[in-house]
C-alpha cells in the first residue's frame, strides 16, 4: 500500500501505474505519526518518502525514511529481505 497527499485525478494517475492500492489526501498530522518528514523548501505540503515491511501480525520489521526524493528501499532488496527472513528457523 502507498499513501499519497494527493487527491482525484492527482491520485489516481500514481495509482494507475501500480499494482498496490494507493490511499490518498495524507495530512500533515498522518505524516507525523509515521514519524516521515513533511514537505521541503520546493514542495512544502508533499510528504517525504517513508516505507515499511510489515508482517502480517502488524509488527514493523523494517523501516526506511528519507529527506527526500532518494533513499527509496529497492524492490529488489527488499524480495531479499523477505526471502532471508522467511528462511530463518521459527
Amino acid at each position: 500500500m502507498a499513501g499519497s497527499v494527493d487527491t482525484g485525478d492527482a491520485s489516481r494517475e500514481v495509482a494507475d501505474e501500480v499494482s498496490f492500492e494507493v490511499a490518498e489526501g495524507v495530512t500533515r498530522e498522518q505524516a507525523n505519526q509515521l514519524g516521515a518528514w513533511y514537505g521541503d523548501a520546493r514542495h512544502p505540503e508533499m510528504i517525504q518518502p517513508s516505507e515499511f515491511l510489515v508482517k502480517a501480525d502488524g509488527k514493523v520489521m523494517m523501516s526506511s525514511y528519507s529527506a527526500g526524493p532518494l533513499g527509496r528501499i529497492n524492490p529488489d532488496d527488499l524480495i531479499k529481505v523477505i526471502n532471508f527472513l522467511e528462511s530463518l528457523p521459527k
